[in-house]
């Protein structure tokens, strides 16, 4: 029987750049707004607005508006889905690497 490869256990939604930075930002921050992201990561709106939606679509990260002006501020956050596929997502990497977790 053919041993499966360690790299099928990434998860497909985090293994990309952009979207493992966003998480480990969120996961270490807490919630952070779209700006505070946007900064941090050093994207344009397009590109993080396209990761977000990725993100919100898959459940990874929940988000809330705050305010009532013309522009609430938008918050974004690791669901409990999100933060349980982040934890997974990096105990697969260290597995991959031969790092203890």
């Amino acid at each position: 029987m053919a041993k499966s490869s360690p790299m099928l256990a990434l998860d497909k939604v985090l293994h990309q750049p952009i979207r493992t930075q966003i998480a480990a930002y969120l996961a270490s921050r807490g919630e952070a707004t779209f700006t505070d992201l946007k900064n941090a990561l050093a994207l344009t709106d397009g590109n993080l607005d396209a990761h977000m939606k990725k993100l919100v679509q898959t459940g990874y990260i929940v988000s809330r508006k705050e305010g009532e002006t013309v522009r609430p501020q938008t918050f974004y956050a690791l669901s409990s889905e999100g933060k349980s596929a982040f934890d997974s997502y990096v105990k697969a990497l260290s597995s991959i690497l031969g790092i203890a977790s």
